[in-house]
């Protein structure tokens, strides 16, 4: 069989990954904003597709990484700095990168991207009201916040400044998860087209 006749006859899904172009998805909000969810979807949805990622976010770095950085807002910017050279690295080895961080300032979102480039980096911004994210309040910490358990929550004693130029914003709290989820995943894989 030629080398023509065996590529014609790939998968769709093997065709979609020798043409994607890596890149990486920084998704940012408010703790209970929906990040980690709907970058497990992302994640899935190009996996479905063949394309190779590599999922970046807070818990994972801060368990081996960036082990013994603090939530002041220096060690989160040294957070988001290791991140952003992890995710920089993954492009360069060919991978779409998923990044879900609540990168709160914008001075960290431009550091991000100075590290990565622009080119190569879309920022989506996961926007839902404190009192929504407080409800769902996921991982309990708006509740340890309460107590004083948290000194440093985001939105609560620290500040969080709304991205100026998210490439993509979603309202978690008007769209059901599945809608977000389409509009994410549909927003991507035009990132992923290469160019004509």
């Amino acid at each position: 069989m030629s080398a023509a006749r065996h590529v014609s006859r790939l998968p769709e899904a093997a065709a979609d990954r020798a043409s994607f172009t890596p890149h990486v998805f920084w998704l940012c909000g408010l703790s209970g904003a929906g990040k980690s969810t709907l970058a497990a979807r992302l994640a899935t949805a190009l996996r479905a597709r063949a394309i190779p990622v590599l999922e970046l976010d807070g818990d994972r770095l801060r368990g081996g990484l960036c082990a013994g950085l603090g939530f002041s807002d220096a060690d989160r910017s040294e957070n988001l700095r290791r991140a952003a050279e992890t995710a920089k690295l993954g492009v360069s080895s060919q991978l779409c990168v998923v990044a879900s961080f609540i990168t709160p300032l914008e001075n960290q979102r431009q550091l991000i991207a100075r590290t990565i480039d622009r080119d190569c980096l879309s920022f989506v911004f996961l926007d839902a009201p404190l009192d929504v994210c407080r409800a769902r309040d996921v991982k309990g910490l708006y509740a340890r916040a309460k107590t004083g358990a948290v000194p440093h929550m985001t939105g609560l004693t620290s500040a969080f400044e709304p991205p100026r130029n998210a490439d993509l914003t979603i309202e978690t709290s008007r769209e059901t998860i599945d809608r977000c989820s389409e509009r994410l995943v549909a927003f991507a894989l035009t990132r992923l087209r290469p160019p004509r």
